[in-house]
């Protein structure tokens, strides 16, 4: 089952996130993952989100907390920390009952 890493936060230094964005890339090609959204202007609607969000879809769990616990995108979280302020969130695809 697929799984995504879901962030949403709103970016603090944007030179910083420039060099986040330039190490996180190719941890995520390293790891077979895809964003499929990198949207820095989202429109909330409820409760009181940053304006960037980003979701990445791995083939599971287990790949996105390798990539995610991998030593070449600890580098990169660390900048990403740093530069912004918000949430990062591991969850399991949905798959319709049958």
């Amino acid at each position: 089952m697929s799984a995504y890493f879901v962030l949403n936060y709103t970016i603090t230094d944007p030179d910083g996130y420039a060099q986040y964005s330039a190490a996180a890339l190719p941890t995520l090609a390293t790891h077979s993952a895809e964003i499929v959204v990198a949207d820095y202007d989202s429109d909330a609607k409820e409760g009181n989100p940053g304006a960037a969000t980003v979701v990445v879809r791995f083939e599971s769990k287990e790949a996105a907390l390798a990539w995610y616990e991998s030593d070449d995108y600890q580098a990169a979280k660390a900048l990403r920390m740093a530069c912004t302020d918000g949430i990062g969130v591991l969850c399991n695809g949905f798959e319709m009952p049958s």
